[in-house]
């Protein structure tokens, strides 16, 4: 009998390429406040209400999952800087309350955080240096880091860089998706031109976080590709891979962006302790665009 792997996020745009490369070696159990939008041999989908203990708590307990891969965050850090209440519902208070039912179950917990946990001023950042997030949205998930590290489940903290890619299926909350949205219309992206990130391809985010899910190793990762470089010179880069004119790519200083939470500069993540650990392969922004490409 497979292994039980319990997904939460179901529907996004992480957790979709866990979903499709999972299924060869666990029965995989999506979590989603969505209706289903896929289906695979393997696959079984749950439709809860909410992020209350009472709204999954009878359905964690049936599957009694072997391993927890946990992807559902509220990610919209502007949105995030308005409504903490709402983030810290979703962001920390669900990781916790998640992670004691894995302890309680003896699953593997791997927790999804983010780059967002870093101030940005000594990128690029090891797994051991400072957190001192600048918005609420980094201080929610490092909150969250900090509950799983201490809810006695074996447990695994993967600190995700940007993520490139397509959703599999389902919209999910892809910067890839919306990006190409304003080139098709022949619009001018606007991107602040002091950000500087180590974006990894999201087929081999997926590749990483199943290994993960599997393996011994209990502590801090940093999931994310070789190549560390400018936003605007990534997004250059992604719109010639795609076929759009690089120049609909313009440096905007943030202050000219309405409504925009604080970001922080730098927050490049080195992933030489992923690589020593992991067997998937990590790459740069070329070939990670080959791996988008080829699933298009």
């Amino acid at each position: 009998m497979a292994k039980r792997l319990l997904v939460t996020g179901g529907t996004g745009f992480v957790a979709g390429s866990v979903i499709v490369q999972g299924t060869a070696a666990w029965e995989v159990h999506a979590l989603s406040r969505s209706a289903p939008v896929f289906a695979k041999p393997g696959l079984h989908w749950h439709q809860v209400n909410g992020v209350a203990r009472a709204d999954w708590e009878t359905v964690f307990r049936d599957i009694a999952p072997c391993a927890v891969i946990h992807t559902t965050a509220m990610a919209d850090i502007d949105y995030c800087e308005e409504h903490e209440e709402a983030c810290h519902a979703v962001n920390t208070r669900f990781t916790a309350e998640l992670a004691e039912a894995a302890a309680g179950c003896g699953a593997k917990f791997v927790y999804c955080s983010t780059d967002n946990v870093f101030d940005g001023e000594q990128g690029p950042y090891g797994e051991d240096d400072p957190c001192a997030p600048v918005n609420y949205y980094g201080r929610s998930k490092r909150l969250a880091e900090q509950a799983a590290e201490s809810s006695g489940a074996d447990w695994a903290v993967a600190r995700l860089s940007l993520v490139m890619g397509l959703p599999i299926f389902g919209k999910g909350n892809a910067f890839l998706t919306r990006m190409l949205s304003v080139l098709n219309r022949d619009e001018v992206l606007g991107v602040p031109p002091a950000e500087i990130r180590s974006p990894i391809d999201v087929i081999s985010l997926g590749k990483a976080l199943l290994e993960l899910a599997e393996n011994d190793f209990t502590g801090y990762l940093h999931l994310a590709g070789n190549d560390i470089l400018p936003r605007v010179e990534l997004l250059r880069r992604i719109a010639a891979r795609f076929g759009y004119p690089p120049e609909l790519i313009e440096a905007r200083d943030p202050q000219d962006l309405t409504g925009r939470a604080p970001r922080p500069r730098d927050v490049s993540l080195l992933n030489h302790r992923a690589r020593q650990v992991l067997r998937t392969p990590f790459c740069g922004v070329d070939e990670g665009l080959d791996h988008i490409l080829s699933k298009r």
